[in-house]
């Protein structure tokens, strides 16, 4: 074994486990679904013994199978995942190896209303499978962290010794005993909020703030931020305290995915932030793929120059949005100014308002468009139609039951939390125990595979179908565009049509 290649070693180990340090390519339709909006996902337990036991045979053993463990890292907030943290930045050789850090974040307990055991007292039928000292710990934990300034020391170590990193991920989390308790706050609303508060807008703002903190004092390298569940609060507590600091570290990025969670007053909030938008993007200047979303159920009505401010990027590839309400020539302007670059474009739950129709957006982007090799339309449609179906909604279904979706990769939006795997931080084990964290000891779970995906179905270089055995639309005119409704049939032939694919016979 000792006389094998390292070439040949790194083989052995992909068979154990995939390449780390190979990830999507920022254009393609899967990018934002696998590296951005899906939290990570724990090692299989026999592939993590046998990367062990591999890593014990030898100290060159050991240097190699780093990589599979530690390229991407994992961090929950909680004392014992900042502890994990900083004993993986005090190992360079480990450190070094580090290219992508998730920040799982719970939510926070507002102080004065972080009454848990009066709550149980009170109500004690309701929580008789919950251990009152889970929730007592998870509140004095808070407090330690944040008043100590205990994250923010471990953020700022991990930083500086990340010399490699690339991407950062902000997610939130939470255990079964949080949601069951969050459950039972919304559903007696009036009677327990006078005890307990738990909140997402806090812990949001507070995470993103010392993760920031952080990343720029330490000045790190790290080009892509993701971020699946911002809260817009929080985005204007930053945009108040931290402009300078976010304007700063917006100038080295090349890729952005933020999707807002909260859709309460949503227009006048973001007109609010127009002018954070506006710094960060102008300073963004190598921009290779951005993305920001809403809430399905509440489409955002601000025109989309109010957010993105007329910003042409000059090496953008993907550029994507979800949840608002425009007109075809603001869709038309924005896809032109990047017609050079663009090779995917990604519209979900665009609503086009009246007397927009879609045929005119689509034939521009079949007929200008340079180098587009992938469209996304799902549940695009006409905000008149919208309004009428779907008005005072919480949610809006998915595609009609029984149909396929777009790809084994297609989008599904992080609007809820679901049980996932214990955090991992790309790695079960290292030469030291210490760096590791059992199943059974913590059971905080992340959010379910968010997809918001940006990759190709297939190159638009692919000829057009020349079977003979079908008249496919020449001209937008001919796309069957009522102007009031598009189905999932429909939208499937648009996305084909537009980058010119037989709609009949193209398997994408």
């Amino acid at each position: 074994m000792e006389k094998l290649s390292n070439e040949l070693l790194r083989d052995i180990l992909d068979h154990i486990e995939a390449d780390p340090e190979k990830s999507v390519n920022i254009d393609r339709r899967a990018y934002l679904s696998v590296e951005s909006f899906k939290a990570p996902s724990p090692p299989m337990p026999a592939q993590a013994q046998d990367i062990a036991h591999f890593r014990l045979v030898c100290r060159r053993f050991a240097e190699l199978g780093v990589p599979h463990q530690f390229t991407r890292v994992t961090t929950r907030f909680s004392t014992r995942g900042f502890a994990r943290l900083e004993r993986i930045a005090d190992r360079p050789h480990i450190a070094r190896h580090v290219k992508k850090f998730s920040y799982m974040i719970p939510c926070f307990y507002v102080d004065g209303r972080e009454k848990v055991e009066e709550l149980l007292r009170n109500f004690p039928g309701d929580f008789q499978t919950v251990d009152p000292r889970h929730f007592t710990h998870k509140v004095s934990e808070q407090k330690e962290l944040v008043g100590k300034k205990k994250d923010l020391d471990a953020l700022r170590k991990a930083s500086a010794a990340f010399t490699s990193l690339q991407h950062v991920q902000i997610l939130r989390l939470q255990d079964e005993a949080d949601r069951m308790l969050l459950e039972y706050l919304r559903e007696n609303e009036g009677v327990t909020n006078q005890f307990v508060e738990l909140r997402w807008t806090p812990a949001c703002a507070h995470g993103t703030r010392t993760l920031a903190q952080a990343l720029f004092e330490t000045r790190s390298p790290f080009t892509r931020f993701s971020g699946p569940m911002m809260n817009l609060q929080s985005a204007m507590i930053l945009g108040d305290h931290l402009s300078r600091t976010v304007s700063s570290l917006a100038s080295r990025l090349t890729c952005l995915e933020l999707h807002f969670d909260d859709g309460t007053d949503l227009d006048n909030r973001i007109q609010a932030l127009s002018g954070l938008f506006r710094n960060v993007f102008t300073a963004a200047a190598g921009m290779q793929a951005v993305h920001v979303g809403f809430p399905s159920r509440a489409p955002l009505n601000l025109r989309l120059e109010q957010v993105f401010h007329d910003v042409r990027w000059e090496r953008l590839r993907a550029f994507g949005i979800q949840a608002w309400r425009l007109d075809a020539d603001e869709i038309i302007a924005l896809a032109r100014r990047h017609r050079k670059t663009l090779r995917g474009l990604r519209l979900r739950d665009v609503l086009l308002k009246e007397p927009s129709q879609w045929k005119s957006v689509l034939g521009m982007l079949r007929e200008e468009m340079e180098l587009l090799d992938w469209v996304s339309l799902r549940r695009i449609g006409y905000a008149r139609s919208f309004d009428e179906m779907f008005a005072g909604t919480m949610e809006v279904p998915p595609d009609p039951p029984g149909v396929a979706s777009d790809s084994d990769e297609e989008d599904s939006f992080p609007t809820h939390l679901s049980n996932g795997d214990d955090e991992q931080d790309g790695a079960a084990s290292d030469e030291s125990s210490d760096l590791v964290e059992s199943d059974e000891e913590d059971d905080d779970h992340g959010p379910e595979a968010n997809a918001i995906a940006l990759d190709p179905d297939t190159p638009s270089s692919l000829p057009w179908c020349n079977c003979g055995q079908g008249s496919y639309p020449e001209t937008a005119e001919e796309l069957g565009d009522n102007g009031q409704i598009v189905d999932y049939v429909q939208r499937k032939l648009w996305e084909k049509w537009v980058v010119g694919r037989c709609p009949e016979h193209s398997t994408c």
